[in-house]
């Protein structure tokens, strides 16, 4: 494993129980570090819920660009 892709699975780590708490989960699908693209997949009450891209791109999304700054783009698939 990438140490790129065991920093980003740490942080989805910390982020999986205020998601389970609503019935959720976030699975890592890749991690393109050349290009700095992390694509994740919600799953559970988070993957057919109206607020999931919301969900990535506001609280996945700057939890992991603070605590790993070279990723460039975070897409939800």
């Amino acid at each position: 494993m990438s140490d790129l892709r065991a920093r980003v699975e740490g942080v989805l780590e910390e982020l999986r129980p205020f998601l389970r708490s609503d019935g959720g989960d976030v699975q890592l699908v890749d991690v393109d570090a050349a290009a700095g693209i992390v694509r994740l997949k919600l799953v559970g009450a988070c993957g057919g819920c109206p607020s999931s891209t919301q969900t990535v791109q506001h609280g996945i999304k700057v939890r992991l660009q603070e605590a790993v700054p070279e990723i460039r783009e975070i897409v939800a698939v």
